[in-house]
């Protein structure tokens, strides 16, 4: 017999709401973050005078492969999703430029546009045609 984890009393319905508001607060502080610390980075080196000091530190280059292979991962999922091309070939540009950026509000967007009754399930349902 399979257990379930106690919701403490609280209904389904304010369970969904409550996942939805924390991933909502998560992504949005992801989003508002990786901006900001874009703009403070690029204000203190631009990012085309960083490639010589970055190519000779090997876990920079290291940690940049595992960022995009993150973020194809992350596509791969996105693509699946999405049913045009055109939304496809925008993300993947978008995604391969800003990284987490693009991915936090690309979820933001999908958050939003779930109905008041539907749960982050439906996230990981592909879009109707």
């Amino acid at each position: 017999m399979r257990k379930t984890i106690s919701n403490r009393g609280r209904s389904p319905a304010v369970e969904v709401k409550s996942v939805k508001l924390f991933l909502k607060l998560l992504f949005a502080f992801i989003f508002v973050f990786m901006v900001g610390m874009t703009i403070h980075t690029s204000l203190q080196q631009p990012i085309w005078q960083a490639h010589s000091g970055f190519v000779n530190n090997p876990w920079a280059v290291a940690t940049l492969y595992d960022a995009y292979f993150g973020f194809i991962t992350f596509f791969c999922w996105l693509a699946w999703r999405e049913r045009a091309l055109a939304s496809k070939i925008v993300w993947f540009i978008l995604i391969m430029l800003l990284g987490n950026i693009a991915m936090s509000l690309y979820v933001l967007i999908q958050l939003f546009q779930l109905k008041s009754d539907e749960g982050v399930a439906a996230l990981f349902q592909q879009k109707a045609a």
